[in-house]
């Protein structure tokens, strides 16, 4: 054994707690550290055996411990963790290092006290109960929130000033602007509005939010044409400027009833027929079921912001009729044309086109697309011109009274005259556009339309 100075020089030095044990497992020395007062004295311990001292869990891991030192007597034993437990009915964790003392069957228990450590550790549990109990407490806050404002009949957007987007949305709003509330949260409030502009647009907001005489102003919902009051508040939230603002709808004495609109937006999801709304330029912006079935789109994303042009055979020339026809007459009651599908099928279709008007605002153009192809047609029509019946007889009592080089050339001539007739018609006598239509220069097309006679005595002078 040795000697109790030099225990307890060690001990001072680098050791909270020194305890030697005989065979018996029985304390012989003990050796506190000055510098550890939460240990207390411990000469009580002294003759008594050791595991007296350990709550049930460290006695069995103490025992496993020593059983393997005796069975291996040249193993170096690891660090073990022991939880003493002493007649005041107080416990303290300390992590000991095993070690042999030479020409001894005892053995020397080198501690650190690691209630400091366990203090920290429940300091931290305490914190993390606490955190736990405040994300609760926030998370019946929010949920408070949200009730009521999707409770509230009032429609409300909230949104950030200097970032202009819609932070948070309730249904009611999102109905009145033509839309769902998934769809709105996170986009550009000015962008819900037709004609605005981000910068512009925040600007009214923040005036009409700082002013004491401005009680709002109006928009239109880009979506479904409606004017709009909105009336800005600011608020600040955990140092944060934000925006709440109202919005009312403004009716005027022809404005529809409510049930009229739902029934409206009913029909237009729900009809067979194509129903398609583009801007002043023939770019999609919504577009219902039907027109996804005709073209064979999957879902509206990938037909939105599409030009029409890129549905018609005829490309531009077509689109560009459509518009010029709408924007003169204000509506455009019939016009055939051969519809391309995404996947390249060919479908022949009547559409018909209004300039859409909201107050004091052009909200684009809407077309209703109708499939009049025959049932028993094929999917992919040609798209060159028929040759009447007529025309082929008188072609074919030229046989035997002519060459079949001249023969050819007299159905050529037929079928010609034939497809400028058809681009004439189409474009409303639109000599400019027909020539597009046909690929030709407008002096060919001149030069084609007197050869056919098909030019009148004005067109001559």
């Amino acid at each position: 054994m040795p000697e109790p100075s030099s225990v307890d020089r060690l001990i001072e030095q680098a050791f909270d707690i020194a305890v030697f044990i005989d065979n018996s497992l029985v304390v012989t020395a003990i050796s506190v550290s000055p510098d550890s007062p939460s240990l207390g004295r411990l000469d009580h311990w002294i003759g008594r055996e050791f595991e007296s001292f350990l709550n049930v869990e460290s006695r069995e891991k103490f025992a496993q411990r020593i059983a393997l030192m005796r069975a291996d007597p040249d193993s170096v034993p690891g660090p073990i963790e022991l939880n003493h437990s002493d007649n005041a009915n107080w416990e303290f964790p300390v992590r000991y290092t095993l070690h042999r003392e030479a020409g001894s069957d005892g053995l020397l228990l080198l501690g650190r006290d690691m209630q400091p450590l366990a203090e920290i550790q429940q300091r931290l549990v305490r914190e993390q109960v606490a955190r736990e109990r405040e994300v609760e407490k926030y998370r019946g806050i929010e949920t408070c929130y949200r009730v009521v404002l999707e409770a509230s009949e009032t429609p409300l957007v909230l949104v950030e000033p200097e970032a202009g987007r819609i932070r948070d949305i309730n249904s009611a709003a999102a109905l009145l602007l033509g839309s769902k509330r998934d769809v709105l949260t996170g986009s550009s409030f000015a962008q819900v509005f037709e004609g605005q502009r981000r910068g512009n647009f925040i600007e009214q907001l923040k005036a009409a939010a700082s002013s004491d005489d401005v009680t709002g102003f109006e928009a239109v919902a880009r979506r479904n044409g409606r004017v709009v009051s909105l009336s800005p508040n600011f608020f600040r939230a955990s140092g944060e400027v934000l925006m709440l603002c109202r919005l009312a709808l403004i009716e005027d004495e022809d404005a529809a009833r409510p049930e009229s609109a739902q029934s409206l937006s009913a029909l237009f999801e729900a009809s067979s027929d194509a129903i398609v709304l583009t801007d002043g330029n023939g770019v999609i912006r919504d577009a219902n079921e039907g027109f996804l079935i005709l073209s064979d789109a999957a879902q509206l994303r990938d037909v939105q912001g599409r030009s029409m042009a890129d549905f018609l055979s005829r490309g531009s020339v077509d689109l560009k009729l459509i518009l010029d026809n709408t924007r003169k007459k204000g509506r455009m009651r019939s016009y055939s044309a051969q519809f391309q599908s995404v996947v390249g099928t060919r479908a022949s279709v009547d559409i018909s086109a209004t300039s859409l008007r909201g107050r004091n605002a052009d909200l684009g153009v809407g077309l209703i697309i109708r499939d009049v192809t025959p049932r028993d047609a094929p999917l992919v029509q040609d798209s060159g011109a028929a040759v009447s019946d007529e025309a082929m007889r008188n072609v074919m009592d030229l046989v035997g009274t002519a060459s079949l080089k001249e023969l050819v050339s007299a159905t050529s001539d037929v079928v010609e005259k034939m497809c400028i007739e058809t681009a004439v018609r189409l474009t409303n006598n639109n000599r400019v556009a027909a020539a597009e239509m046909l690929g030709l220069s407008r002096q060919s097309l001149y030069v084609k339309l007197r050869k056919y006679g098909l030019l009148n005595a004005q067109d001559e002078d």
